[in-house]
């Protein structure tokens, strides 16, 4: 191997060394205190929905509803990062959303509940596709899978810790007058401010905009990432219509809504399904807690061995396929809490694993100039079944009592969403394992 090939191997891997270290630690601990301030509802719950008069239908609508707003404001709050910049945006978005998260404390009944879902959805749009589309200015397609699992496991490891905290936040019933739920939203608002204010002085727009990068590596990163956007995609340069009308994007939004709507169903849900058992509020915490620690391992993993081996489809395949059929084995096991948590397991784990390969293939198929609207677009329709699963488990559990049937719509659709991959996968090229095999 020649000085020149060594050199620039070398180049690579402190480059993205980097640009990793300054960016990932904070995108993750952002998308960590989103995704706790979005799901805190589902603890809150337990405490919340007697406090203020809210059935479980009214839950299930305020749990989905959420997705109403998100769904509306999401493709132009992306375009809005790509015209201001992530830095100012992200900002704006953080700031929002932690105000509004914190504004759950002053519920009153089921009509300010229903209006704060639909605001912290409104505020919250465009975080996660923005991010998405941000790490595009950063990292090569090599790097996209492994990337978006690590920034993704934020999910997971919300509910790993945000569970027990939540958990123990309850305890706090009373203190200064207020209810534990009261207390959920308003401690963990808190940290979503002040980051958010960070954001302005830590966040750089883009690889030509950083001088904390080294110009050797500026240089470098500016011209592999210029090279992958001259490439050829499924999705190339078109009007902002017509790639939100687009059939890959469109294909790509029904598989992510199976994964998206168990991954809202588990952290809304399944506090209310353990804590039927019996358990103390704390329990139910450290309970619900293990799915996602082990599913947030597992993500990690199945990203690294996409980006390893260059495939995606499978990768995106097979976490929908096990993820369908463990939602199906809870009919069988549903009273027995020791054999559910595997289960719950299988079912987050699946959710998770699936996020880092689809958004790696997702963003390889759309070009340069559509990926803010493609990835938007995506992301938006993909949540948007959480408004419709969230308010059906809501309306099935509390019409028939069964936490597996009102899950079924899930199980189906993540069952067509592994069809659909496959299908319009199979000739996808591993175009991305011939350039890891050159970077080496």
């Amino acid at each position: 191997m020649s000085a020149a090939l060594l050199d620039d191997k070398a180049l690579e891997r402190a480059t993205m060394r980097a640009v990793s270290w300054r960016l990932m630690p904070f995108l993750i601990l952002a998308y960590l205190l989103c995704y706790i301030d979005r799901v805190n509802v589902g603890f809150a719950s337990l405490q919340m929905n007697k406090a203020v008069g809210i059935d479980p239908k009214t839950y299930g609508l305020g749990a989905g509803i959420f997705f109403i707003g998100y769904f509306i404001l999401e493709v132009p709050s992306n375009l809005g990062l790509e015209r201001f910049g992530a830095r100012k945006w992200i900002a704006r978005i953080m700031l929002t959303w932690g105000l509004v998260s914190g504004a759950f404390a002053l519920i009153g009944g089921p009509t300010s509940f229903l209006v704060l879902r639909f605001l912290l959805g409104a505020a919250e749009a465009g975080f996660f596709p923005g991010v998405i589309l941000y790490l595009t200015y950063w990292f090569p397609a090599v790097y996209r899978a492994k990337i978006v699992g690590i920034f993704m496991v934020a999910i997971p490891v919300a509910g790993l810790i945000g569970s027990p905290i939540s958990g123990a936040i309850l305890g706090m019933d009373g203190i200064m007058g207020l209810g534990g739920w009261q207390w959920i939203f308003i401690l963990e608002a808190l940290p979503t401010l002040l980051l958010g204010v960070a954001s302005f002085y830590w966040l750089t727009d883009r690889p030509e905009n950083a001088p904390w990068l080294p110009r050797e590596q500026q240089q470098w990163l500016i011209a592999r990432l210029a090279a992958e956007n001259r490439r050829v995609t499924k999705v190339a340069h078109q009007s902002i219509w017509k790639v939100m009308t687009n059939k890959y994007v469109l294909i790509m939004a029904l598989v992510y809504a199976g994964a998206a709507g168990a991954s809202t169903a588990l952290a809304l849900f399944m506090p209310q399904l353990v804590k039927s058992f019996g358990l103390t509020n704390f329990e139910t915490g450290l309970v619900n807690a293990i799915p996602f620690g082990i599913a947030a391992v597992w993500m990690i993993l199945w990203g690294r061995n996409s980006d390893k081996t260059g495939e995606r489809v499978w990768h995106n395949a097979l976490p929908l396929a096990w993820m369908a059929l463990a939602m199906v084995a809870m009919f069988f096991f549903i009273k027995n809490l020791w054999v559910l948590i595997p289960l719950l397991t299988l079912v987050a784990a699946g959710t998770y694993a699936s996020k880092g390969p689809f958004w790696a293939l997702s963003s390889e198929w759309l070009g340069a100039t559509t990926a803010a609207a493609g990835l938007a677009q995506i992301n938006a329709l993909g949540n948007l079944s959480g408004f419709f699963f969230n308010y059906m488990i809501g309306w099935i559990k509390d019409e028939t009592g069964s936490f597996p049937l009102a899950i079924m719509p899930i199980a189906l659709v993540a069952t067509i969403g592994t069809i659909c991959v496959l299908t319009i996968g199979r000739n996808q090229p591993r175009t991305v394992a011939v350039s890891a095999s050159a970077a080496g």
